[in-house]
């Protein structure tokens, strides 16, 4: 695991996190006049998610409950609870249903 962290990461329980996986919580500015600057926003990670090896996830996201993020994924939007995202970007692959 790899973190860049100036805006704080939550990491609920029964959480896993793949090898490679890079959470970064800041960013910088892309205007020219404001380069210098940063953009900071923290990462949720919610409880009983997956995260795959070698996944990216970008400043200000939050991961959904029950929710798996595959592996060699760029995470740029929330991920809703009970779903599988993929791809980079990464969009739903498919929701999850409850064991029964």
């Amino acid at each position: 695991m790899f973190f860049v962290d100036l805006g704080g990461i939550i990491i609920e329980d029964d959480v896993l996190i793949g090898p490679f996986a890079r959470l970064i919580t800041v960013n910088h500015l892309v205007d020219y006049d404001y380069r210098r600057g940063l953009n900071v926003d923290p990462i949720v990670v919610k409880k009983n998610a997956w995260i795959g090896s070698n996944v990216t996830i970008l400043p200000g996201i939050t991961i959904g409950e029950n929710s798996i993020i595959a592996a060699d994924s760029t995470v740029t939007k929330d991920v809703p609870d009970n779903v599988i995202v993929a791809g980079s970007p990464a969009t739903i692959f498919r929701t999850i249903r409850e064991q029964r």
